[in-house]
C-alpha cells in the first residue's frame, strides 16, 4: 500500500513520516493552515531520501506560478487540486503530475486522462477531515496509481482500504493534533496501519 503524508510544515514532520515508511510526503503551496514558503519547503526537501517523493499541492493557481514554486521548491511531482482544466496540465506536460479532484459522476477516473502519472480523489472539501460515501466507487472505481484520500485516519484506513481497494491513500487532518499541527505518533500510527497486512 502506498502511502502519502501530506501538509508536512517542520523537519521533525518529514523526519517522522519517512521514518514510519511514508513512499511520499506532501507540500501545500497553497492558501491552508499548511502552507509552507519556498525557503521552508527548500529545508525540508533537502532532508527527504531519495526512495520518497515529493510532492508539491496547489489549488487554484495558475501553471506559470506552479510551475515557479515547484521548480524553486524542488518537488519531485505536482498536485493539482480542485477543478483544473485539460490545459493546465498540459501547460504542466514534462513535470510529474498528480490530478486530485472529487468523485463525481463526472469525474474521469481514467488514471492518466489529463496526463497525470496518479489520481488522487478527495472528499468535496479538501483538507476538512470529512470522509466520503466509498460506495460511490462500485459505478466508477479507478484503474492503475491512484490514491484515496478524504476524511482518513489511523482508527478507519483498514476499512476504507477493504472497502475501496485503492493503490495508495494520502492523509493530512487525520495525523494532526490541531489544524495544520502533526501529531507524530499518529503518523506513525497511520503508516503501520495502512501498510499492516501487506502480501
Amino acid at each position: 500500500m502506498y502511502v502519502k503524508v501530506c501538509g508536512l510544515r517542520t523537519e521533525a514532520d518529514v523526519a517522522t513520516a519517512v521514518e514510519a515508511g511514508a513512499d511520499a510526503v506532501g507540500f501545500v503551496f497553497a492558501a491552508s493552515p499548511r502552507q509552507i514558503d519556498i525557503p521552508t519547503a527548500q529545508k525540508l526537501i533537502a532532508d527527504v531520501p531519495p526512495h520518497v517523493l515529493t510532492v508539491g499541492v496547489f489549488l487554484e493557481q495558475p501553471a506559470g506560478e506552479v510551475r515557479q514554486i515547484a521548480t524553486e521548491a524542488g518537488v519531485g511531482m505536482i498536485q493539482l487540486h480542485g477543478d483544473y482544466p485539460r490545459e493546465t496540465f498540459a501547460e504542466l506536460a514534462g513535470s510529474r503530475l498528480m490530478r486530485a479532484t472529487t468523485l463525481t459522476p463526472e469525474t474521469d477516473v481514467t488514471v492518466g486522462a489529463y496526463g497525470e502519472e496518479m489520481l488522487l480523489l478527495d472528499s468535496p472539501k479538501a483538507g476538512s477531515g470529512e470522509q466520503w460515501d466509498l460506495t460511490r466507487l462500485t459505478t466508477s472505481r479507478p484503474d492503475g496509481p491512484w490514491l484515496l484520500a478524504g476524511g482518513l485516519t489511523p482508527g478507519n484506513v483498514r476499512a476504507a482500504i477493504e472497502a475501496a481497494r485503492p493503490w495508495g491513500v494520502d492523509v493530512s487532518s487525520g495525523v494532526e493534533s490541531s489544524r495544520g499541527v502533526k501529531d507524530h505518533g499518529l503518523i506513525r500510527t497511520f503508516v503501520a496501519e495502512a501498510k499492516r497486512d501487506q502480501r
